[in-house]
């Protein structure tokens, strides 16, 4: 099992959400990396300095995936089948399995994506 984190993740850990927090310190605690990708790091990284330094803290301790030609492709076809349009997220949901954690702030579009994936995973609000 493994948590992935969408943007909302990385924006909740700048907030100091702290239950946002402790299910990052769980996978860290079970010796798991929590899992993401570059196109969702371009969508919150600003710097990492102030109010990012968190975030910049977190990003230490993620897998970060890249987004390339095999996994965009992966998103476009997802997409495709899910009817939405919102590659960043097609792309998290691609990197996950049967029994993962997905931490998000958009858990419909998320729950729309599983679905037309055919994967059951837990959507956890961020």
């Amino acid at each position: 099992m493994s948590l992935l984190l969408d943007s909302g993740a990385f924006v909740a850990v700048e907030r100091g959400d702290r239950d946002v927090v402790a299910l990052v310190k769980r996978e860290r605690l079970a010796q798991r990396s929590p899992l993401s990708h570059g196109g969702v790091v371009a969508q919150i990284w600003r710097g990492g300095s102030g109010r990012q330094a968190e975030v910049a803290r977190l990003l230490g301790g993620v897998d970060v995936r890249a987004l390339d030609e095999e996994l965009g492709k992966k998103a476009g076809m997802l997409l495709g089948r899910s009817r939405t349009d919102d590659a960043v997220d097609a792309a998290l949901v691609c990197l996950a399995t049967d029994g993962d954690d997905i931490l998000t702030s958009d858990p419909e579009d998320l729950r729309l994506l599983a679905e037309a994936a055919g994967l059951h995973v837990d959507l956890l609000p961020a």
